[in-house]
């Protein structure tokens, strides 16, 4: 029963996190496209928007999870445990978010919507997306985002004692 109750983030943590965790994937993604290309993109807040949604809408989820499995364990655990939380949270939104604007672009060459006919487009639009975000998507978060992701783990833990 501590456990849950350590789960559950102050409401400050959890809505400013979000968004300082929003702002930083943005910042990673934009610095990362200027290290790829220079910023040469006719996308580029529609690719600012994906990164800085992705961060804000994962944050909520990641951490309580983290802090659930961070409770009770040593300062090393507790880094593994918010690193390895919001990786896998901020990328599943990410792609997720991604996976939904490209079937939004998709949907207008689909079966109408809810035949199994639309349900194989949907699926196999939505897989062919993310992987198509787990290729070109996720090197925008580096370097950049690297550092966010180890000073955020690092704070984090420091924090949850």
């Amino acid at each position: 029963m501590d456990r849950l109750r350590a789960a559950k983030p102050p409401y400050p943590d959890l809505f400013a996190g979000a968004l300082l965790w929003g702002m930083q994937m943005l910042a990673a993604a934009m610095l990362g496209l200027y290290l790829r290309n220079g910023l040469q993109t006719s996308r580029l807040g529609e690719v600012a928007a994906l990164y800085f949604l992705g961060g804000l809408l994962s944050w909520p989820f990641a951490l309580p999870v983290a802090r659930f499995l961070a409770y009770n364990r040593p300062s090393e655990a507790r880094f593994a445990a918010f690193f390895v939380t919001l990786t896998a949270a901020t990328i599943l939104m990410t792609a997720f978010l991604f996976a939904m604007e490209y079937r939004i672009f998709y949907s207008r060459w689909h079966a109408p919507f809810g035949s199994v006919v639309w349900v194989v487009q949907f699926v196999f639009t939505s897989v062919s997306a993310v992987y198509q975000f787990l290729v070109i998507g996720l090197r925008l978060f580096l370097p950049l985002g690297l550092v966010c992701l180890v000073a955020s783990s690092y704070h984090l833990a420091k924090r949850m004692r």
